[in-house]
């Protein structure tokens, strides 16, 4: 067994095991919130050390991607690429989301027992304009994204930056060679954090069950059976389109992408798994500048799973108020939704603070948000696990468009 499969075992565990003990801890405890607090002590220890990975990790290996393709119009060529499959497949997000509400109308079910009158949410939902979006995008201080891990800011600048490598030449070989190094031992760092996993499991999904206990999944049994229906049909979606492009290879990416699946899962972070996708996809066979450059924006423009939700949700709630929407209005939130969306990745609650933006411009109480808090964790987990499909596939069709695919690599 290599070491991907025992990972991916041990999570397994991990995740069998906290589901029993939050369970135990509910039943027997006087204080099972006690218990979740000291479970997410864990949590977000591994998670904070997960975080103090990504900023570097991003930065070195877009950076190196970014001058080994040589000039700015194989960057662009790249990138007109990569933005082409990231629009499709946000269309094809969100209107899956919208026509599997309207097919199955969960809302409806909940119409009449509750009151239509505002409540707090504490969701920060003021900043999500375009203008402001926009502004956001760039960095006032590379530092300060750095320190803030803003991905797409420092998407940003790692883009101007490597560009500005290329057209250097050989002048910033040194550094170029410099930043690969620091990407192989934030590589080998990613190692070392990643066997702390199946205890971060263990912690998250104990905690949860001990403080809402096993009957949160069936209170919302209906809704999350749907939701994660068309998280399987958009799986299914992907994997047909993706196989149009790398034919029988589909299935090979499939499963170097288990162990990655498997972590933004059970821990409801995409960002959890983003070194152990970039190993991933470099095995499977799409060259490191590829890879480097692709995935990145994939975690600020290409959130699957989460844009799928934004309009599953928000038309789920407008239900559940008997608020009506024209078919006008629905596209509307569609194109709303397809910008806001953009560069959420590092914003906690990220998909809820969107919806409740939203449901604000379109005139819903934003006191239907109280109806999915409560399940909000469990629906994180398909949606991460999602986004790291939906990215991983994007990454190997551009290189395969770009003739940049080896054969697969033997895993260390």
């Amino acid at each position: 067994m290599n070491k991907q499969s025992r990972l991916t075992t041990y999570i397994l565990i991990g995740l069998a095991l906290g589901i029993l003990t939050g369970y135990i801890a509910h039943v027997q405890l006087d204080k099972p919130e006690s218990f979740a607090d000291t479970m997410s002590l864990v949590t977000m220890v591994f998670l904070r050390l997960i975080k103090m990975i990504i900023a570097p990790l991003v930065f070195s290996t877009l950076v190196c991607g970014i001058a080994k393709m040589g000039d700015a119009s194989a960057v662009g060529r790249v990138g007109v690429k990569t933005l082409g499959w990231f629009i499709i497949a946000s269309i094809m997000s969100l209107s899956l989301g919208l026509v599997l509400v309207n097919i199955f109308r969960p809302g409806d079910a909940l119409l009449g027992h509750i009151a239509a009158t505002a409540a707090k949410t504490d969701l920060a939902t003021s900043s999500f304009t375009v203008k402001d979006f926009l502004i956001h995008l760039v960095p006032a201080s590379v530092a300060e994204a750095m320190a803030k891990n803003e991905i797409l800011q420092i998407v940003f600048f790692s883009l101007f930056f490597g560009l500005a490598a290329a057209a250097s030449g050989s002048k910033a070989n040194a550094l170029v060679e410099a930043l690969d190094g620091l990407a192989h031992i934030m590589l080998k760092v990613t190692g070392y954090v990643m066997k702390f996993a199946p205890l971060a499991v263990f912690a998250a999904v104990a905690g949860t069950v001990a403080k809402s206990g096993p009957g949160v999944l069936s209170v919302y049994g209906v809704f999350m059976s749907e939701f994660y229906f068309g998280l399987a049909v958009l799986w299914l979606l992907l994997i047909i389109i993706g196989s149009l492009f790398l034919k029988g290879r589909i299935f090979t990416l499939l499963k170097e992408m288990r162990s990655p699946t498997l972590l933004a899962f059970s821990t409801a972070s995409s960002e959890a798994a983003y070194p152990k996708t970039l190993e991933g996809l470099e095995r499977f066979g799409v060259r490191n500048r590829i890879a480097s450059f692709v995935l990145p924006i994939g975690y600020s423009f290409n959130l699957d799973g989460s844009m799928m939700y934004c309009t599953f949700a928000t038309i789920f709630i407008a239900q559940a108020y008997g608020i009506e929407m024209s078919l006008g209005q629905q596209l509307t939130m569609m194109a709303f939704l397809m910008l806001t969306s953009k560069g959420i990745a590092g914003v906690p609650r990220a998909s809820l603070v969107v919806i409740a933006a939203t449901l604000g411009q379109f005139n819903i109480p934003e006191a239907g948000m109280l109806l999915l808090l409560g399940i909000d964790h469990f629906l994180d987990m398909g949606r991460s696990a999602t986004n790291v499909i939906g990215n991983s596939i994007a990454a190997a069709v551009v290189a395969k468009w770009e003739g940049e695919m080896d054969p697969p690599k033997e895993a260390a």
